[in-house]
This record gives C-alpha cells, sequence and structure tokens, in this order.
C-alpha cells in the first residue's frame, strides 16, 4: 500500500492540474525533456495457459535526475529528509499471478539537499524493473490488458519534483496453441530464478518483496506505518521474553527470585520495589544497545560484542565469581558505594545492577530475535528505533515486572533453611557452567584474532565444553544427595531427582555432541574465493554463519545441520557446506554477511551455480530440517523447465 504523503500528493496534483514538468527548469534548458519518461512491455505477444510471461518497466532518467529507491535507505545526513520510495502496482486479473518485482541496482549520486555533499543510493540512467507473471493452467485463452500503474518522485541533486503516479497499459493474448516471445533487449536483465521462488508469489509479493518472519514463522508489518511500527514493538517485546527462555538467562531468573522471595517475608513494598528495579535495570540495558543502532549505522547487532574477546571473557568472569559466592564459598564484601554488584544486595542499585547483568546475558541468544527486528530498524528513524528496543527490554523485563505486581507468587518458594540453600547452591553451579561457556568463548576469540587458533588441535575447541558438562553434572549430584538428605517425602526426592537426570542430560549432551562435530567436521572454511569457485564448478554451496559465543548457532547446528537427513546431503556429492566463523570481528564473514543485507546470525544462505556468490536462493535466522533440504532441492533444481527466457 502507498504511503499517505504519496496519496496526498496525487490529489494535491489533480486539483492543482500542475504537471511535474512544470518545475523542470532547474538547469536552464526549457527545451529539456522530462525528467522521468517512464516506459512498460511485456516479454510475450501470446502465452500458453501454464508458461510465464515478464513485464519490464523502464524509468529513464534525464540527465541529473534520479529518484528513490524501492526501499530508500537514508544516510544519517538525510535522516530528516522524507523519501517517497519508487513503487509498482497491477491490478487483480483472472487466471494472472504476479510474483515478486525484480528490481533495478541502484546508483550513487552525490546530493545537496543538505548544503553539504552526501551519497545516495537512487535508481538513475535507464533503470528497468521486471514483474513476473505466472499464467494459471486453466486461464481462459483471450486478450488481456494490464494497467502498470507507477509511482516515484524526481529529484536532481538539490530538489525533489512533486511525487508522480503514471499508468502504463501493456497487452497479450492467452493462447492454448503457442507462446511467441517479443523481441526486446529490454528483458536482458531479468533474473528467471524468481519462478522457482516460493516465496516471491502470494499477496504482498509486489509490495518489496518477501516480508520479515519473526522467528521465521510470523510474518512482520511493514514497518513505515503506524500499524507497522507497534507491530515491531509488539513481535520485539515476544522476542525479549523469549530470551528469558534460552539458556544464556534461564539459569539466572531463580537467583533474583529468591532476592524477591527473601524480601517479600519482610515487606511486600519492598519486595515490589526489588522488582521494578530489577525490570528497570532490563529495560535500561536495551534502551543503551538502541542508542548505537540507532545513531550509529556500522553497530547492528548488538551481540557482536562477544567477538571482542575480553568482553566475553570479562563476563565469564563475572559470573564464575558470582557463581562461587552464590554457593557460600565467600561473601562479596564491596565498600558501600560500590555495593550494587553484589546480586544479592537488598537495594534498588544492586537490584538495578542485576537487571543489567541478566540483559546482557541474553545478548549471546539475541541472534534468534535479530534477524527479523533490527534488518528493519537498521533503516528506521532513531525514535522507531529506541522503540523498538525499549519494547524489546519490557518483554524481557516481564517475568520482573510480574514478580512485583504479585509478589505472593514467589512465596511459594522457600525463603529460610536447607532447602533454599540447596537451590542456591544448585544455582552456583550452574552459573559455573554458565562461566565456562563465556570464559571458553573469549579465549577461543583471543586465539581466532591472534591467527593462531587453526594452529592447535581440534579438541581445544572442547574444552569448555567438558567444563560447562562437568558443571551440570556436579548439580545433578549434589541436587540428588542433597534431596535425599533433606526430606523423606516420595514426592520432592522424585521431582528433583528428574530434575537432576535433566541436569546431567543437557550437559553431557552437549560435551559430547560438540566433541563429535569437531572431531568429525565435514565443514570447509569460508572464502569468498572459495564460495564463486565452488559454485562455478557446478556445486549447490550451503553456507552457515555461526561463531563460538552464539548458543542459538550450536543448537541449530546440533539439531538440523547434523542430523540426517540434512548431513547426508551436505556431504553428498554436489554440496559444498562453508562455514563462516564469525567469533571474532575480524572474521572475513562478517563483510560477506552484511552483504547478504543480513546483520544477525544464526544465518543460513543456500546458494544454486546459476544464482551466483551474491543472490542466494534461499536464507533463513532459524530453519527445519525440511526447509533446509527443501532449499538444497530448490537450488539444484535452477531455473525450471518452463522458465521463460529472454529472446536473442
Amino acid at each position: 500500500m502507498r504511503p499517505l504523503s504519496l496519496i496526498v500528493s496525487m490529489l494535491f496534483s489533480a486539483l492543482v492540474a500542475s504537471p511535474a514538468s512544470a518545475q523542470f527548469d532547474r538547469f536552464g534548458d526549457e527545451e529539456a525533456a522530462e525528467p522521468v519518461v517512464v516506459s512498460a512491455g511485456v516479454s510475450v505477444a501470446t502465452v500458453r495457459p501454464g508458461d510465464q510471461a515478464v513485464i519490464a518497466v523502464t524509468l529513464a532518467f534525464a540527465e541529473h535526475y534520479h529518484a528513490y529507491t524501492n526501499q530508500p535507505v537514508m544516510p544519517k545526513a538525510l535522516a530528516d529528509v522524507q523519501a517517497i520510495p519508487t513503487e509498482i502496482a497491477t491490478p487483480d486479473a483472472d487466471g494472472l499471478e504476479f510474483g515478486r518485482i525484480q528490481w533495478p541496482d541502484s546508483k550513487t549520486a552525490v546530493v545537496l539537499f543538505t548544503g553539504e555533499p552526501v551519497d545516495l543510493e537512487v535508481y538513475a540512467g535507464t533503470a528497468i524493473a521486471y514483474v513476473p507473471i505466472k499464467v494459471a493452467p486453466d486461464a481462459t485463452p483471450g486478450a488481456r490488458s494490464i494497467d502498470v500503474t507507477v509511482s516515484y518522485q524526481a529529484c536532481d541533486d538539490t530538489v525533489c519534483l512533486m511525487p508522480t503516479t503514471v499508468v502504463r497499459t501493456v497487452t497479450f493474448d492467452v493462447s492454448p496453441d503457442e507462446t511467441e516471445l517479443t523481441e526486446s533487449d529490454a528483458f536482458a536483465g531479468f533474473d528467471p530464478t524468481v519462478f522457482a521462488d516460493r516465496d516471491a508469489w502470494g499477496e504482498g509479493a509486489l509490495e518489496g518483496g518477501p516480508k520479515s518472519k519473526f522467528l521465521g514463522l510470523v510474518e512482520l508489518p511493514g514497518a513505515g506505518t503506524l500499524g507497522g511500527v507497534l507491530g515491531l514493538a509488539f513481535f520485539a517485546a515476544i522476542g525479549g521474553f523469549v530470551l528469558n527462555l534460552t539458556p544464556c538467562v534461564l539459569p539466572v531468573i531463580p537467583i533474583k527470585v529468591m532476592t524477591i522471595s527473601q524480601h517479600a517475608g519482610e515487606s511486600r513494598s519492598r519486595a515490589l520495589m526489588l522488582g521494578l528495579w530489577m525490570a528497570i535495570g532490563v529495560v535500561a540495558f536495551w534502551l543503551g544497545i538502541g542508542v548505537p543502532v540507532a545513531f550509529i549505522a556500522q553497530v547492528t547487532d548488538p551481540s557482536i560484542i562477544f567477538g571482542i574477546w575480553w568482553v566475553t571473557l570479562g563476563i565469564g568472569v563475572v559470573i564464575l565469581v558470582m557463581g562461587v559466592g552464590i554457593m557460600g564459598m565467600f561473601q562479596i564484601k564491596l565498600p558501600q558505594s560500590v555495593y550494587m554488584v553484589n546480586p544479592k544486595a537488598d537495594s534498588p542499585q544492586g537490584s538495578f545492577m542485576f537487571g543489567v547483568m541478566t540483559a546482557v546475558l541474553g545478548l549471546p541468544c539475541f541472534g534468534f530475535v535479530a534477524g527479523a527486528l533490527l534488518a528493519g530498524a537498521a533503516t528506521m528513524p532513531p525514535a522507531v528505533v529506541m522503540v523498538i528496543f525499549g519494547a524489546m527490554g519490557v518483554g524481557m523485563a516481564m517475568p520482573y515486572l510480574v514478580l512485583a505486581a504479585f509478589p505472593g507468587l514467589v512465596k511459594k518458594l522457600p525463603r529460610t533453611g536447607p532447602a533454599s540453600e540447596l537451590v542456591k547452591q544448585v544455582m552456583g553451579l550452574l552459573m559455573i557452567a554458565a562461566a565456562a561457556y563465556f570464559i571458553g568463548a573469549g579465549v577461543i576469540a583471543l586465539l581466532s584474532g591472534l591467527g593462531v587458533m587453526h594452529k592447535l588441535p581440534w579438541w581445544i575447541k572442547a574444552v569448555h565444553w567438558w567444563a560447562i558438562g562437568i558443571a551440570m553434572a556436579a548439580a545433578c549430584v549434589w541436587l540428588t544427595v542433597q534431596t535425599i538428605r533433606i526430606t523423606k517425602k516420595i514426592g520432592p526426592r522424585v521431582a528433583f531427582s528428574g530434575l537432576s537426570a535433566l541436569f546431567l542430560f543437557v550437559g553431557g549432551w552437549a560435551a559430547v555432541n560438540r566433541t563429535e562435530h569437531l572431531m568429525h567436521n565435514f565443514w570447509i572454511d569460508y572464502s569468498s574465493e572459495g564460495l564463486a569457485d565452488s559454485l562455478a564448478e557446478g556445486n549447490v554451496v550451503v553456507l552457515d554463519f555461526t561463531a563460538e559465543w552464539c548458543l542459538n548457532c550450536k543448537a541449530l547446528e546440533a539439531a538440523v545441520l547434523s542430523q540426517q537427513p540434512v548431513r547426508g546431503e551436505l556431504v553428498g556429492p554436489g554440496v559444498v557446506p562453508l562455514v563462516a566463523d564469525l567469533t571474532n570481528l575480524g572474521a572475513p564473514g562478517w563483510e560477506t554477511l552484511r552483504g547478504l543485507d543480513q546483520i544477525g546470525i544464526p544465518f543460513l544462505a543456500v546458494f544454486s551455480p546459476e544464482s551466483g556468490p551474491d543472490r542466494p536462493v534461499w536464507v533463513g535466522n532459524s530453519y527445519t530440517s525440511e526447509q533446509v533440504m527443501g532449499a538444497i532441492a530448490l537450488a539444484r533444481e535452477g531455473a525450471p523447465e518452463q522458465v521463460l527466457t529472454p529472446a536473442p
């Protein structure tokens, strides 16, 4: 749907009956042609039912003129400039289905809108957009006439003309006899693989391509409307809440619940106050992360800070100290001015800092929702970006807001005695397991940055996973033994023994799985040359972007990529599995990831030999075995047999 401003400008133009060309005298040439000449043609004169066709919409710009792209990306210096996107629309037509538009490549123009030269990506020169058409097998034979509506705003280097809308009509016949192509060079740039792309068809395909999907499942609304912003905020809040359920954060929540429960017995208002400060700390952290995303174009996915080895290693050390301390092995005694860092502090400052720490722990799992939210946020006004990140903080803080509003919920937890001490001791062991994860990821990031990681034996990368497994096994044994000692009741013994078994299974499975993955690693280290060479040899390429600090990446690798039938496809003939390890910020895969318009991991891209290294046929931030198998099959198919090719 077009922006409201475009509709208003169209009505205004009709009322005053003033063509855009009336303003076209900037360069002193009163006899100059129109700033933009729009034409449209169709690739067929006749087409059989079941075949395909293509509409080519050509925008020929006069010298010095250009138009905004379909999805304008405004530099920071032009953040206050309202960009009217170039759009193409077609009416519904019986027996015809319109696919995703193939927009022309942008060009860089130097504009002086603010008085200073700024580079802006625009359509200029001769720009051709393609609208693919599928003709239904049961389409009624006869003539077809399609009105193509083209909207754009022509600009020169200093000013923009009134937004303009023109309609061009193309005609062709549907005939059961044959498909007759049109002789034209205008279709030479069309990419026919769109006919094999399932995501390129259906409702909304004409309006800027496939929509972002939250967690790969729910389609996000367009970000250019109030409803779109509210929708993004809603899904951001869900994403923040989901972070509480990830292994990055989940082990820490009971610790704060225990703290709140201890103070609930003393004063309900005090418990409310501590819970609220905890939530404020979470929200404040995400708002703080939103600031660089909103105002510094180079900063995108906040989880990339774990590519800085000393940050990851330092967080691991802090968690280790906290874990050992909460087990009762020592007490952290600090001056009152810095006592806020103690997670057991019964003060607003302590609760606030604990909220910040909780949010920090969620960053390694942030990539799970980053792809759905940040891709749009990167081009939004700063205020909208801050709304999204604030909503994410509210979502993550929701459990603590609930505890603050209903402190009676925590009264069911043991507040004193052996049971309370046992919970803290087990939580301490789980925090030690989390510390091993961060410390290991930090060390690997350091060694990768020094360029020595590839010289070390493969098992070096497995050491911290075994430390995690040992810590969780210790939690299992301690919880089981102490539960039997504390209570004779069958119910608690069975329940906590089951929980103990879960700790043992998760820790052991993680250690064994990562060891097997490293021992039998079939992935090939990524390089741009390796990608291009593999495609040139006719292979399908599956490129996995991952990092040692990305738990979601490890989970998808273990549950999907390392399991049959995907594993069999990846090691089979005609498929090359490449891995771009982004553990260190200097890894070459970062540039490639951004070149694919992605800013977060996990991320998987599947390339076909026909698509080339810059246009994967399928991408996903979260995926199932069926989706990956389907993507590989799609890449193997290349262009379907009936795909229309341009006439010579």
